[in-house]
């Protein structure tokens, strides 16, 4: 799977475990690392898309995935 974004991001080349913290309060470093990601918005919308479970996606955990998804729902 192919995703030339990725290569821009910001999290390209660090510990990929800091992105799959041990609880939700856990994910401040990789989220704080999302905040200044100039590809967040792809990323985040990979995983949207492909319904990640694990890990911190465009700054967002799976709990706020599920969030985002319910709240494009009920727009929609």
């Amino acid at each position: 799977m192919d995703q030339p974004w990725r290569k821009n991001g910001a999290c390209n080349g660090l510990d990929p475990d800091v992105f799959y913290p041990a609880t939700e309060e856990d994910a401040e470093e990789a989220k704080s690392i999302c905040g200044r990601c100039a590809v967040v918005e792809s990323c985040l919308e990979f995983a949207l898309a492909r319904r990640e479970k694990d890990g911190v996606w465009g700054g967002a955990t799976e709990r706020d995935r599920r969030r985002i998804l319910r709240q494009r729902r009920q727009s929609a």
